[in-house]
């Protein structure tokens, strides 16, 4: 039997590699400290289930704060490198493990970012990702607190794959998809907040959670790749336990060292359904609705290389046809009769 050259066993490598991902839908209380121990305990787990890259839902650390405008909830965030990063770190160095978790930066004062970490490892800070698109819609007012993203889309590097990390309404844009796995992402990973308005979950509701899943398969078919979100799940308020002697609540005031404050209304139900989909767009793995789950989902470079040779999208994309993508909305041309109005 003749040897295997280094080249050709390279290519070999690259079909057949393959690597699981765990992706923790976790539910989240008042209290940033005990969602920061649970995550730690959920990723310790999905390690034991043979989890080499692990993702945690946006903003981990505290229920979904977004839900009103409040200047004291920028004292949630934190510098990245900083301590969340640090005690991250310090897990996947001990569980050989690469970790993806979503963090509310504090980039300079008055400055802050809806921000994804990608950890190796061996602990050290791979990529940085911050959310490019930015909502403002009832109950998700991001655009209070969070400034759009500038470095622009990216993959990175792992100990197991190469992965890139788009953010929650990041999803709905198949250019974020496009570019990201243009730089070679064989992943790309969804950290995700987004649930029903009560009000309207009887009658919007399952439509759009299928538009949800259906946009991100979408992508995963388009690029040839694996899409994986990962939502929280349950009912929330946006409660927060802050630091101030007495907080104003919708229902009075509450005094003491540390209060918890929630915004007034219905709250949201955050749907869960986290999956991942593979390239040709199936659902390998899915969560439940209204349960903290871990999903283990498998990548497979070789499915990758049959999929894109069976679908080759990338071959026949018209690069030199796309410029007019960049515009905000492509404007019908009109012709205009002499008193002005349009033919």
């Amino acid at each position: 039997m003749e040897p295997v050259h280094e080249e050709e066993s390279r290519h070999l490598m690259a079909k057949t590699r393959k690597y699981n991902v765990g992706l923790v839908q976790m539910r989240m209380s008042a209290d940033p400290e005990a969602n920061f121990s649970a995550a730690l305990g959920h990723i310790r787990e999905a390690a034991r289930l043979g989890a080499n890259i692990v993702c945690l839902p946006e903003l981990f650390r505290t229920q979904y704060f977004c839900q009103r405008e409040d200047p004291r909830l920028f004292d949630l965030a934190e510098p990245i490198p900083g301590p969340s990063t640090a005690r991250l770190a310090e897990m996947a160095r001990e569980l050989r493990v690469a970790i993806i978790a979503s963090l509310f930066e504090r980039r300079a004062p008055g400055l802050y970012h809806n921000t994804a970490v990608t950890l190796n490892a061996d602990g050290a800070i791979a990529g940085v990702y911050r959310k490019m698109h930015i909502p403002d819609d009832p109950l998700f007012y991001e655009k209070y607190y969070f400034a759009p993203g500038d470095l622009g889309f990216q993959a990175v590097n792992t100990a197991f794959g190469r992965v890139g990390t788009l953010v929650c309404w990041d999803q709905w844009y198949p250019e974020a998809a496009r570019l990201t796995a243009l730089q070679g992402a064989e992943a790309i990973f969804y950290p995700t907040a987004i649930g029903w308005h009560p009000a309207e979950k009887d009658e919007f509701g399952a439509a759009q959670f299928a538009a949800w899943q259906t946009i991100q398969r979408s992508h995963a078919i388009a690029n040839g790749v694996y899409v994986a979100s990962v939502n929280r799940v349950g009912l929330e308020r946006g409660e927060v336990k802050l630091e101030h002697g007495a907080v104003k609540l919708p229902h009075g005031v509450v005094k003491g060292h540390r209060a918890t404050e929630a915004s007034a209304g219905q709250g949201i139900e955050f749907w869960g359904g986290s999956f991942l989909a593979d390239p040709f767009g199936r659902i390998i793995a899915k969560a439940s609705h209204d349960a903290e789950e871990i999903l283990l989902g498998e990548i497979d470079l070789g499915l990758i290389e049959e999929t894109r040779r069976n679908w080759p999208f990338l071959r026949d994309r018209r690069i030199d046809a796309y410029a007019p993508i960049t515009s905000r909305f492509l404007d019908p041309v009109k012709s205009w009769t002499t008193d002005g109005d349009p033919k």
